[in-house]
């Protein structure tokens, strides 16, 4: 007999899988938690239930398949965005066929829904130029302007995740011989990564301008406290369009938080570090990662292509050797 209900199972997913269990991190208990807020808010519109009357028989393989085209349809979400998805649906699944066995082919139906293939488009990344630009927006007589622009630096500079921005405290700061800052990563890594000597400057009079206690965040908001990332993207894009306005080339991109991480590995990348380094510096799994920056920049190409030899092939104009050739050749 089937007693677990659908609305006990999606608590008891959240609060003792992926809490208790997993320990998961608070950016994957949120990413997971607005995928079943839409699938909900989905199955109430199409099916007419709210969510507490909801069976586990509601959402089957084909419900799941109408809802991931929802998202790519209406919501205009990227292949990337529904696969995360999907990687959320299929957790929870694989929970349910081992908490109600009655339902493990239902269950498996669903996991063994695919990810959608997607093109895998070069990296944008910000030159020097650029960054230069960029960084010379931020007005310096202001608070704002102070912050952000020690922000915007920190950024390009040490290439931290904009959740690793938003986490850092005025404790994780380490200045003097061998300046860096502590942050805690991706899969609950503390990470160290080291400052140049422009940045521990800056950083350390933004510090004394802060005044915060240690476990304060390093950048508040103007109310005191963390910023968000919707706030982050926000300030950069905005800066980025007026330096755009002195620096064309920005208009071509959309400057992100993850475009100054590509940028600050780019950065590397060009002064010869190693893959595996810069993997670590920027808290890759693996160096395996990095080749996406291999293929982002063709001065890297074209710096290989001029270690090789030539091939000794000379150009010779084609002549066809035939009348109607000829004739075609000619039109």
């Amino acid at each position: 007999m089937i007693s677990a209900t659908f609305s006990s199972l999606l608590q008891s997913f959240f609060t003792d899988r992926l809490l208790r269990q997993l320990q998961a991190s608070p950016h994957t208990i949120a990413g997971y938690r607005d995928c079943f807020r839409l699938l909900l808010q989905f199955a109430k519109e199409r099916l007419g239930k709210m969510p507490s009357q909801l069976g586990i028989e509601d959402l089957d393989a084909p419900f799941i398949g109408l809802f991931l085209d929802h998202l790519e349809s209406t919501r205009k979400n990227s292949a990337r965005t529904r696969n995360a998805r999907l990687g959320a649906i299929h957790s929870f699944f694989k929970y349910v066929a081992l908490q109600e066995p009655a339902h493990a082919l239902h269950c498996q139906r669903i996991l063994a829904m695919p990810n959608k293939r997607h093109e895998q488009r070069p990296i944008d990344f910000l030159n020097r130029e650029e960054i230069d630009a960029l960084l010379a927006i931020p007005n310096p007589s202001t608070w704002l302007g102070r912050r952000d622009r020690t922000l915007l630096l920190v950024a390009v500079q040490t290439g931290l995740r904009v959740s690793e921005l938003i986490g850092l405290s005025c404790q994780d700061v380490v200045l003097g011989s061998g300046a860096h800052v502590r942050c805690l990563g991706k899969g609950r890594k503390q990470r160290c990564t080291p400052l140049r000597p422009e940045t521990a400057k800056l950083v350390d009079t933004w510090l004394r301008e802060r005044a915060g206690q240690p476990a304060d965040p390093l950048f508040p908001s103007i109310r005191g406290d963390r910023l968000s990332r919707d706030a982050i993207e926000h300030l950069l894009a905005k800066y980025a369009h007026r330096a755009a306005q002195t620096c064309p080339s920005l208009r071509r991109k959309r400057v992100s938080p993850h475009v100054c991480r590509h940028s600050a590995a780019m950065g590397l990348l060009h002064h010869g570090v190693d893959r595996s380094v810069i993997a670590l510096w920027l808290g890759h799994e693996s160096a395996e990662t990095t080749k996406m920056y291999l293929h982002a920049d063709m001065r890297l190409k074209e710096k290989a292509l001029s270690r090789t030899a030539p091939l000794g092939v000379k150009a010779a104009p084609y002549r066809p050797d035939d009348k109607l050739l000829a004739f075609l050749e000619n039109l």
